[in-house]
């Protein structure tokens, strides 16, 4: 997608130069920053601390970061010590292990000084791949976004929580491709932006939307119901951080209660999934997927521009207040109207989306 007249990737390689740039997330809205990454503990530190986020962008920052590590130290030690790295920055989306794990199954074997060039070229293609994805969950999503304008005779009003646009992904996005495409077909749609606090990642969707010319209004978390109670929701779309093989989606802190409001006034519910962020080894999602908490201060400290619009920092809460900070929730697959994948949008049940993926795909997708 473009900032200002420039296409940008949100994270695009160098390996010539042995170095990988990225979009410095922690810096948006209020600065467009980029940054460079030539060690694999600066990709560690990126992902941790959000200056990379987004599932399937961490998902890809991993894989560059183990191509990153072997050019220092491409010994077995060296390959299995990265990915360890990577794999403990956050514990809840399922694209980190998941690109970690194809990389390193691709380069078990391999003699070590073939490793680096083999390892460069697999992170790329998984970049690549994840730019097709999310143009095809577009795709099929537009086709939800159509049919409720040709019914409704007036733009379609969608509701988003947390951000799943281009900067979460490596380009389109999986909730902003639907709307991308919808605003390039002359399809009127307006979208309600969830703020989604702490971390206020909406203001990342907002200034996305505003970048493409999308039509959006900004609210707070708590003003969803409100609006679905009114009938100014038409359609909710939410990302996802892991999938189960159920079709539970475990999604940013505050989707379930989306999803609950959404199922108690009729509104249709869709979580946009590309297939890597379906985990088949989970059977019970809230069993078995790990919530990550996140550091306290997220929530006590406030951080904007002042009145002078320089970068500011307000503390609401004393250091000695006790938080409680779990950064994702879970949504079970009966709030969901369905998901949207790169395939097509079909119900959220372990029948249909066993049914979609042939067996040897399954298989290959560490299926148990």
């Amino acid at each position: 997608m473009k900032v200002g007249d420039t296409h940008f990737r949100s994270l695009w390689a160098d390996p010539a130069k042995s170095r990988v740039h990225f979009i410095d997330q922690t810096r948006l809205p209020f600065a467009f920053e980029t940054r460079s990454a030539t060690r694999v503990e600066e990709v560690a530190e990126a992902i941790r601390v959000m200056r990379v986020r987004g599932a399937p962008l961490i998902g890809v920052a991993a894989a560059f970061g183990v191509a990153l590590a072997l050019e220092h130290d491409n010994s077995d030690a060296g390959l299995k010590r990265a990915v360890t790295t990577l794999k403990a920055t956050r514990p809840t989306a399922v694209n980190l292990a998941w690109a970690l794990d194809r990389v390193e199954a691709k380069l078990t074997g391999v003699l070590p000084h073939k490793r680096t060039e083999l390892a460069w070229a697999e992170a790329q293609a998984i970049a690549d791949e994840d730019v097709a994805l999310n143009e095809a969950i577009g795709t099929h999503g537009v086709k939800l976004i159509e049919a409720l304008y040709l019914r409704l005779k007036r733009p379609v009003n969608v509701l988003t929580h947390c951000n799943a646009g281009w900067i979460a992904t490596v380009d389109w996005g999986t909730v902003t491709s639907p709307l991308y495409k919808a605003h390039e077909a002359r399809i009127p749609v307006h979208v309600w932006v969830d703020e989604t606090r702490p971390r206020n990642q909406g203001l990342l969707t907002a200034w996305e939307l505003a970048s493409h010319g999308v039509p959006h209004t900004l609210v707070t978390d708590n003003a969803g119901g409100h609006l679905m109670q009114r009938g100014q929701v038409d359609l909710v779309l939410v990302g996802a951080d892991r999938v189960s093989r159920r079709g539970d989606v475990c999604n940013k802190i505050g989707t379930y209660l989306k999803a609950l409001a959404a199922h108690a006034n009729g509104v249709p519910f869709y979580a946009c999934v590309p297939t890597p962020t379906i985990d088949w080894k989970v059977t019970d999602a809230l069993a078995e997927i790990p919530i990550e908490e996140r550091p306290a201060d997220e929530v006590r400290i406030v951080r904007g521009l002042d009145l002078q619009g320089l970068p500011s920092q307000v503390a609401i809460a004393s250091a000695n207040t006790p938080v409680a900070n779990p950064a994702f929730d879970v949504t079970p697959a009966e709030l969901l109207t369905g998901l949207v994948t790169e395939r097509g949008v079909f119900k959220a049940n372990e029948r249909d989306l066993l049914a979609l993926w042939p067996k040897s795909q399954r298989d290959q997708a560490y299926l148990t």
